[in-house]
């Protein structure tokens, strides 16, 4: 099971990459979403998913008395949650202020700065 995952992980990743070379931002915002989601897909498959007691320790003890699911990984991956959701807003109000003063989501055409029709930049000074 691990390793079908860890090869999703992989695809996942490459399709993160293909969307975050993309001009359009859209396709950008959802590569973004898609490298959080890959993520914290890794960091499970890192933690070892297996069908294991849950992290708790009955009361009257010291150790558990069987082996336990590591919480480590699972407290990551919640971390994580939060941090790429709120990255993810502040990306797609940044992205929909541009879409607004821009009127594009090409970003060849959001090149303010370096129009097209005036040429190269001075290449020294």
């Amino acid at each position: 099971m691990e390793i079908a995952l860890a090869g999703l992980v992989a695809v996942m990743f490459s399709v993160t990459i293909y969307l975050l070379l993309s001009r359009y931002i859209i396709r950008m915002l959802l590569g973004v979403v898609l490298l959080g989601n890959s993520v914290n897909l890794s960091l499970f498959v890192a933690g070892r998913i297996s069908p294991i007691a849950p992290p708790l320790i009955p009361a009257g003890l010291k150790v558990p008395p069987q082996d336990i699911a590591n919480p480590v990984p699972q407290a990551l991956v919640l971390t994580a949650i939060v941090i790429s959701f709120s990255f993810f807003v502040f990306l797609l109000v940044l992205a929909y202020r541009a879409y607004q003063d821009l009127e594009t989501d090409d970003t060849m055409e959001m090149r303010v700065a370096e129009p097209e029709d005036e040429g190269l930049p001075p290449l020294g000074y």
